[in-house]
């Protein structure tokens, strides 16, 4: 379980330990997409809370994510990004892990603040695939297109300063509290200094600590 402040690298380092562990990368954002996008009776419940500007219940984030870890492909294990992101969220997921005998390792990616909003005033993200790129640390080889499919790359709303500052906010109200309740319920918590750590330097670290016994 991949966990910290938006804009921390977990999504990239993420992707890149799932691709040299050939996991399945599994994050939020992709995965609440997949069902609104397939147009599917999950999907339909959060096209409408979303569209009604409210969040997504617990109950059916979990039914989600532990419908989706229950599939083939998970069983060797898998890479979570941005989930749990409460403690009611983990709670479940830490239940429903023991009972498959299932033991979590959780990697919190710890950065300063003041570097996360620098870092997202520079994310470019792929308006058809979702690919990120970052103009400093991460460009694309052609300016404002994209790698993989030559869209052009967007900005997104939730990569403004003003957007950064209320999700940064949010986070260290809600989802922050996990790193207390992760150390007395897992028994693999190890905390990540990502300020200057690039994504390949911080999916290295990630291997390092998941290969531990």
């Amino acid at each position: 379980m991949l966990f910290g402040a938006p804009g921390s690298g977990k999504g990239t380092a993420g992707k890149i330990v799932a691709e040299q562990l050939h996991l399945p990368h599994i994050s939020t954002g992709d995965l609440l997409r997949a069902h609104v996008a397939a147009g599917d009776e999950v999907g339909e419940k959060i096209r409408h809370l979303m569209g009604a500007g409210r969040f997504v219940a617990d109950e059916l984030v979990n039914r989600i994510f532990l419908d989706r870890t229950a599939e083939a492909d998970c069983v060797n294990g898998f890479i979570l990004d941005g989930y749990p992101r409460t403690i009611a969220q983990a709670q479940v997921l830490v239940s429903e892990l023991a009972a498959r005998r299932v033991t979590p390792v959780v990697i919190h990616l710890q950065v300063d603040y003041n570097k996360i909003t620098a870092r997202m005033a520079g994310r470019r993200t792929c308006a058809k695939c979702g690919a990120v790129y970052n103009v400093e640390s991460r460009p694309p080889k052609v300016d404002g297109k994209c790698d993989l499919d030559g869209t052009d790359l967007v900005v997104r709303e939730d990569d403004q300063e003003e957007v950064v500052s209320a999700r940064l906010a949010s986070y260290d109200r809600v989802t922050r509290p996990l790193v207390d309740y992760f150390r007395t319920a897992v028994s693999r918590l190890h905390s990540v200094d990502g300020n200057n750590a690039g994504p390949l330097e911080l999916a290295e670290r990630i291997r390092e600590l998941v290969g531990k016994a």
